[in-house]
């Protein structure tokens, strides 16, 4: 399996719209609105390399709104903790 972050820069007022429409190309596994020089930042997991070149230069980049991506291709993951579980953090129901 290849794990890549996509950082993706947008154009002003498209974010919420392009960030649904990559959350469902196949190999995207998420899709976060991000503070910084990006927009947003895409996850994706392929099983081959050449499947990667396919999702983002045969399909990320070809949706409108998008004015740049920089792809970076995870090695090894380091991590031992449920990564979910951190993401969810702040984010507990509350009950009344």
């Amino acid at each position: 399996m290849v794990t890549a972050i996509v950082l993706i820069k947008a154009k002003q007022g498209c974010i919420p719209e392009l960030a649904e429409k990559l959350s469902r190309e196949a190999g995207v596994a998420e899709v976060y609105s991000v503070a910084g020089d990006y927009d947003l930042v895409a996850i994706a997991r392929v099983p081959e390399h050449d499947d990667l070149a396919d999702l983002v230069a045969g399909r990320l980049q070809q949706h409108a709104g998008i004015t740049a991506t920089q792809t970076l291709i995870a090695f090894r993951a380091y991590s031992q903790k449920d990564l979910s579980a951190m993401w969810d953090i702040g984010f507990e129901e509350k009950v009344d």
